[in-house]
């Protein structure tokens, strides 16, 4: 079930980060890097573009099936209606062949944003098809927009995101900085730049924001890319981790202004000093020996990370 807003209220930041990434991490464990690799590239403009000339049920029907297409649903076949409703959109998940997927009426005559509503229930069918879902019926939600933007379709949902001076809406559940997030991680693995994609300008305007923490990510110690200032912390807390941990067990995870630090220090099986740190493709924690320059693989995503430890 697709959200929609159309008041001066959107919710913006990164309120939902941890279900984000936590979503990445599932989809890596539930497909594998080679899974994730073979949605590439992304839905392009092309495949959904619906002008207003366009006959709606058959238009919406010809976007439906670009979609299913990209998301490798060969066997799926979805049928598309308009009704009055409080969402977006919903789908009824079935086992299938045929799925029905009910659009908002406002559709009718916001034919751009078709697309982006369509993408997020298509979605929904694949994680049902592979049985990948979350308990909590918001974090679900969560993992769909994070599912639909990482696998090539929710850039949509973010270029549906507008606002002027009187108000605003936006698709999905996700922040539109949280979905530039997911946006910039898909971004570094597949080499790919959404920017020309984006015909709003709040839409690109929150993507640059989700790629510069997406980027800060990718800054953070033991990685050799980090600061100079977190290089510096990094040194301090492992000291302290060194004279407050016991000989062969516990864990010391140090904490700053907006919460913990995403790096922590434990001790080995062999009494030796370990961090452990989140791997900034996929997100599962990776544990390595606190002995200098190491370098580390992602044993999920097979990412190569430069550490100094």
């Amino acid at each position: 079930m697709a959200n929609v807003s159309d008041t001066s209220e959107v919710a913006r930041g990164y309120p939902h980060l941890g279900t984000v990434r936590s979503a990445v991490t599932a989809l890596y464990r539930r497909i594998s890097a080679d899974g994730v690799l073979a949605y590439g590239p992304s839905v392009l403009p092309a495949d959904v573009a619906f002008s207003d000339d366009d006959d709606l049920h058959l238009g919406a029907q010809r976007v439906a099936r670009a979609l299913v297409t990209h998301l490798r649903l060969p066997d799926a076949r979805v049928i598309v209606s308009f009704r009055d409703m409080e969402h977006a959109a919903s789908v009824e998940l079935t086992a299938g062949p045929e799925y029905f997927i009910e659009l908002n009426s406002r559709f009718r005559t916001h034919r751009r944003d078709i697309g982006a509503a369509l993408a997020h229930e298509i979605t929904h069918v694949w994680l049902h098809r592979l049985d990948l879902s979350f308990p909590d019926t918001r974090d679900n939600e969560i993992l769909t927009d994070t599912v639909t933007a990482y696998l090539g379709a929710g850039w949509l949902l973010l270029d549906a995101f507008r606002e002027d001076g009187m108000s605003s809406q936006k698709l999905g559940y996700l922040t539109p900085e949280e979905f530039g997030y997911v946006l910039a991680g898909r971004a570094a693995v597949f080499g790919e730049d959404p920017s020309p994609w984006f015909t709003s300008p709040q839409g690109y305007r929150a993507y640059t924001a989700g790629r510069e923490r997406a980027l800060r990510d990718a800054r953070q110690p033991p990685l050799t890319a980090a600061g100079r200032i977190g290089r510096l912390k990094y040194a301090r807390e492992r000291r302290l981790a060194a004279e407050r941990l016991p000989e062969r067990a516990g864990s010391y995870a140090p904490e700053r202004h907006d919460g913990p630090e995403p790096y922590a220090f434990e001790r080995g099986p062999d009494g030796g000093l370990r961090v452990s740190f989140p791997c900034t493709t996929c997100h599962q924690r990776i544990r390595v020996p606190v002995r200098g320059r190491v370098r580390a693989r992602c044993g999920l995503c097979r990412t190569v990370l430069e550490c100094d430890t």
